[in-house]
């Protein structure tokens, strides 16, 4: 039998019986507001359309003669385990947008929208905004206007204070400067642009080394290991790079045969998807400095270099492959951007039995 109150309530409801299977549409529906206001701050001139409709609308940039347009989805993944655990949302949601913005870039497309798919067991519209916001901010890193998206509710589905966070992107090219590495030749120069940990990828391993360790109480997530100069859930939870406003500005100035985005399946897994017949990498990893945070997990998890390097960025959260005549200069304009790019390897002749990746130590002095 309902109590007073539960009556009182079911008579504020619009859909009582929906309410009480979980879904309160009310809610939900006064939730939009917030995240209308959200998405506002992130708008282009392109925008016709406010947040709430059916679709977003978003006019074509009038300056492409001839567009490309190129599109995305990613999601943030199990890091998002960690952000419920630790109950911090903000970072995850600059994740999702970089997932999909830097995989746009590489084909040498500008971001123009994105839209987002958030998904809650029982909306919680504190934990959502706070995502929603990571998600705008990323938006605004990334120059694009985030358009619309989804916001669930799914009783049952997933635990107390947890979601699920996905990302969709559209971005735009000239047909004439789209980038696919076709182009990539023997004596091209790879720079590596430097990552600020782990991103978004190999957190299930992450996480189970983690939780490995504090049953063994060696430490806790909150804990500031000397090696890693933060809390380790810091060091954790750092979001992903956005490597889209400087990449674009060397688009408008040099030659970028190819770029890679270093994300699930380390250097081995996104490096040879560009890499043309008849060519291989050859990679110094001692010429880059790596985030604290990865000799923190290889030390705990004992996992070898070559591991590592299949799992993680290790330091490289996105290569450019350039001719040797663009190489420097290049260099010269990203530390000008504030961004810590090291040349890292050259393209070599690859005969037909040779791996595409080959990691060496390069001699003194042929990397800097």
């Amino acid at each position: 039998m309902s109590t007073p109150r539960k009556r009182d309530q079911d008579k504020e409801r619009s859909a009582p019986s929906y309410a009480r299977a979980g879904v309160d549409l009310d809610r939900d529906e006064g939730f939009l507001d917030q995240i209308k206001e959200i998405g506002r701050s992130t708008f282009r001139t392109e925008v016709l359309t406010s947040i709430g409709g059916f679709a977003g609308l978003f006019k074509a940039p009038e300056r492409y003669k001839e567009p490309i347009f190129v599109a995305g989805a990613d999601g943030v993944g199990t890091k998002l385990k960690l952000a419920a655990l630790l109950g911090r949302y903000d970072t995850v949601g600059i994740d999702c947008v970089a997932m999909v913005v830097n995989d746009l870039v590489v084909q040498g497309a500008e971001p123009l929208v994105f839209l987002d798919y958030l998904a809650m067991g029982e909306l919680d519209e504190e934990i959502a905004a706070e995502a929603l916001r990571g998600v705008a901010e990323g938006c605004r890193r990334a120059g694009c206007a985030l358009l619309g998206g989804e916001t669930a509710s799914m009783p049952g589905f997933y635990p107390k204070n947890e979601l699920e966070l996905v990302g969709f992107g559209v971005g735009v090219v000239e047909r004439d400067r789209v980038i696919d590495g076709s182009s990539i030749g023997e004596g091209d120069v790879l720079l590596g642009m430097s990552s600020n940990g782990i991103h978004s990828n190999g957190f299930s391993l992450v996480r189970q080394l983690v939780d490995q360790a504090v049953a063994a109480g060696k430490f806790e997530l909150r804990d500031a290991p000397p090696e890693l100069n933060t809390s380790l859930a810091a060091a954790l939870l750092s979001p992903t790079r956005i490597y889209v406003k400087p990449i674009l500005s060397l688009l408008r100035d040099f030659t970028l045969h190819g770029i890679a985005h270093i994300t699930g399946g380390g250097f081995e897994g996104n490096i040879p998807r560009i890499l043309p017949n008849g060519v291989r990498a050859r990679i110094d990893p001692s010429s880059w400095r790596q985030p604290p945070i990865f000799g923190f997990l290889q030390k705990h998890g004992e996992i070898s270099d070559a591991e590592m390097r299949r799992i993680f960025n290790c330091g490289i959260g996105m290569v450019l492959i350039t001719p040797e005549e663009h190489a420097d200069d290049i260099l010269e304009r990203l530390s000008a951007m504030g961004e810590r790019t090291y040349r890292i390897g050259v393209i070599e002749r690859k005969a037909e039995a040779d791996p595409p990746l080959l990691f060496t130590r390069a001699s003194p002095g042929g990397n800097r």
